[in-house]
């Protein structure tokens, strides 16, 4: 397979195109898992903020994220059964409904593509060097870690809390 793992971009993605190129040729494939993100319209927060959001902004640290994001791959590789995994997250303006994260996997069995799926996603909300800010009818404003996805992690036996940074 020629095509990376990781993609960090501004454009759009086409999950199923995605999916496809992930398993073609390998026909040890038994199970595609994969995980859409888009922007909500309105977020789930309290206080500052809490509401309706007119738009998202994601910032990175270019290579950095990238190397961070091939690290939770090869620990999912490690942990499943897993054949091959890929990322891609976008950056930059995004408005409600936009896609933000698409993550897909193969296996030969589903029950390890679907936790090898999980354990990415619940990595990438904790782990992966990204900035979130929301603009929403009382301003934009920074978006802080959630204990929630902090919890997430934790099931995985891994944990560094970035709850309240």
């Amino acid at each position: 397979m020629n095509t990376p793992r990781v993609t960090i971009q501004t454009a759009d993605f086409d999950a199923g195109a995605e999916m496809a190129r992930l398993r073609t040729g390998d026909l040890g494939v038994g199970a595609v898992a994969s995980f859409v993100g888009t922007v909500r319209d309105r977020n789930e927060g309290e206080g500052q903020g809490a509401g309706s959001i007119s738009a998202m902004e994601l910032e990175h640290y270019p290579g950095m994220t990238e190397q961070a994001i091939e690290a939770m791959i090869d620990a999912a590789m490690a942990r499943f059964q897993i054949r091959a995994a890929r990322v891609i997250h976008r950056v930059g303006l995004l408005q409600p409904g936009d896609q933000i994260v698409f993550v897909a996997v193969t296996s030969p069995h589903r029950g390890e593509a679907f936790q090898a799926c999980e354990f990415l996603m619940d990595y990438l909300k904790t782990q992966a060097p990204f900035w979130k800010k929301e603009t929403t009818p009382d301003g934009a404003h920074w978006v802080d870690a959630r204990v929630s996805d902090d919890a997430a992690l934790a099931r995985w036996g891994s944990f560094a809390s970035n709850a309240g940074r």
